[in-house]
């Protein structure tokens, strides 16, 4: 029976797919047999990134070699195999701006590998419908304009201790990218959380060994029987950052409960940590959310902040070095601004340069690709019928 199962599953379900999906002239590369395509992906990523890069070269068939180099050979819409699973590429505008609205919430978001579960958990990214609703009020809550405001000193001085850092290195090369790593670090430890730096950098370190996992294993085929039975290594290892992970936000966290029970402060307190707590506590068993979802969002909130923000302030680093006249341009800007003093709320909404630099910046990185989405219900995109 499970050698029945396993042929059903990763044989005669994928083929049929496949034929479906052709004879309405989607193509696309072949499926194999239990991997699906990717092996493929694995050889073309490491293909691609064997070879140097230009300053100016495109991105794309270097981060999604296998996307390219699809798209070339099949068109604009295609299907390939992740495992057993087929994933239809679309590029075409109409099309995706069709599976993005999704009125009828027929495309979910795609849910995240067991290893990658073990480490990020359910957070904002991945729930859906009112749990999400209820967690995006929280964010909004954290950051409208009068948290902003009180958050500015302690990033002011969080940059200024890295311009002092960088102004004794004069005439040495600096790794900006690994700066500003260390500075949204700082940042969102106390901004968001009331945490030490130290305390916050223990955590991003074992986020950044279980990224690497992760990615590690994007491309790696698992059934579900044998997976249950064996544990991989980079498995055993994720639940141990896992683990130690939850077990540093706990500390994090009673730290501040206890503070507010013994009367040190009035209250949980109104960064990002504090209104968790509060929803936490709540009375009411509606409003309330469970500590499970409270490390979810913690994680979620420690990981993708930091991940974000590190890699597009070296994006714009990296666009302002090639393109020297933006840059003074953008100084000019600042200075006329600013003066000598350091940056406030009300100037900073009128920096018109360095925000269009700024939206130039993601409109040019993080525009080609985007979330994946899953379906679970016979649909249609475009003319193409969907059978799952």
């Amino acid at each position: 029976m499970a050698l029945i199962k396993l042929l059903y599953d990763y044989l005669w379900i994928p083929l049929r797919i496949q034929h479906m999906l052709n004879s309405q002239g989607i193509k696309g590369p072949p499926y194999r047999f239990i991997h699906g395509n990717n092996k493929e992906v694995t050889k073309m990523k490491q293909k691609a990134l064997s070879k140097s890069v230009g300053l100016t070269d495109d991105l794309f068939p270097r981060v999604h070699p296998h996307f390219y180099t699809w798209t070339n050979r099949y068109g604009k819409n295609f299907v390939y195999w992740n495992g057993a699973r087929a994933e239809l590429v679309i590029s075409e505008p109409e099309l995706i701006k069709e599976v993005l609205k999704n009125s009828e919430q027929i495309f979910q978001k795609k849910q995240l590998s067991d290893i990658g579960m073990k480490f990020l958990g359910n957070g904002l990214i991945f729930i859906e419908g009112e749990k999400w609703a209820k967690h995006r009020k929280l964010a909004n809550h954290t950051f409208h304009g009068e948290s902003l405001k009180n958050m500015t000193p302690a990033i002011i001085a969080s940059v200024e201790t890295m311009l002092e850092k960088w102004n004794g290195q004069e005439g040495k090369e600096i790794e900006v990218y690994q700066e500003f790593r260390l500075l949204t670090s700082e940042v969102i430890s106390r901004t968001a959380f009331g945490s030490s730096y130290l305390e916050g950098e223990k955590i991003f370190a074992m986020l950044d060994k279980s990224t690497i996992i992760v990615s590690q294993n994007l491309s790696k085929t698992r059934i579900p029987l044998i997976s249950k039975l064996w544990k991989s290594a980079d498995l055993l290892e994720s639940e141990k950052l896992a683990k130690e992970i939850q077990d540093r936000l706990m500390k994090i966290v009673k730290k501040r409960e206890d503070k507010a029970v013994n009367g040190e402060v009035n209250s949980f307190g109104n960064d990002f940590l504090g209104l968790l707590l509060n929803v936490y506590h709540d009375s009411d068993e509606k409003n309330r959310i469970s500590l499970e979802d409270l490390v979810a969002e913690c994680k979620t909130f420690y990981f993708a902040g930091q991940e974000t923000v590190n890699s597009l302030l070296a994006w714009i680093v990296l666009h302002l070095a090639i393109r020297g006249d933006w840059q003074e341009k953008a100084r000019r800007e600042v200075v006329d601004i600013f003066g000598n003093q350091n940056p406030h709320l009300e100037g900073i909404a009128k920096l018109k340069i360095m925000t269009m630099i700024i939206n130039e910046t993601l409109k040019i990185v993080w525009s080609n690709r985007c979330p994946p989405k899953n379906s679970y219900k016979r649909n249609s995109v475009g003319k193409a019928t969907l059978a799952c």
